[in-house]
């Protein structure tokens, strides 16, 4: 089984905004269930498809597959919820880790939260000055929850 551990939290600043190159990303949801989501995603020019399980704190079952670039957009366009959650992606080394900050557009543009992926629950990560507050247990922040409540709906964000 492949295993995801990732924490996320919400950017502060803008120091962030000059590192990494963005890459624009465009996601869907086949399955919105919070007990198995189902996402297809195009980053660049690439497709994948990534079944992800319930969340148990910041660990969950992924499994990830390549597809046809066409065909992704093809289930984007005819098969995902929608809207779309749509978002440049910045990955930024610090240290041994990557972090991937995101700036969300459309319906969720203001949010801003980077994500880091770690090989235990407890692995200790560098944190840079413009990582803000975790959200790693807030289901607001879930990509796939964005679809249905946007950022810009929200009353009180963070």
């Amino acid at each position: 089984m492949g295993v995801e551990i990732e924490r996320k939290f919400l950017v502060t600043g803008g120091a962030w905004r000059t590192l990494g190159e963005p890459t624009l990303l465009r996601q869907g949801y086949l399955s919105l269930d919070p007990e198995r989501t189902v996402r297809v995603r195009i980053e660049g020019s690439s497709g994948t498809l990534t079944i992800k399980g319930k969340n148990r704190g910041a660990t969950r079952g992924e499994w990830e597959y390549p597809i046809p670039v066409q065909e992704a957009a093809e289930l984007l366009d005819t098969l995902c919820h929608q809207p779309l959650v749509e978002k440049v992606r910045h990955r930024i080394v610090v240290g041994p880790h990557t972090w991937e900050v995101d700036e969300f557009l459309g319906a969720n543009a203001g949010l801003v939260v980077a994500e880091i992926e770690l090989r235990s629950e407890e692995d200790r990560f560098d944190r840079p000055e413009w990582i803000g507050l975790e959200v790693t247990d807030d289901k607001r922040y879930f990509n796939s929850n964005l679809i249905r409540h946007p950022y810009s709906t929200w009353k009180d964000p963070a």
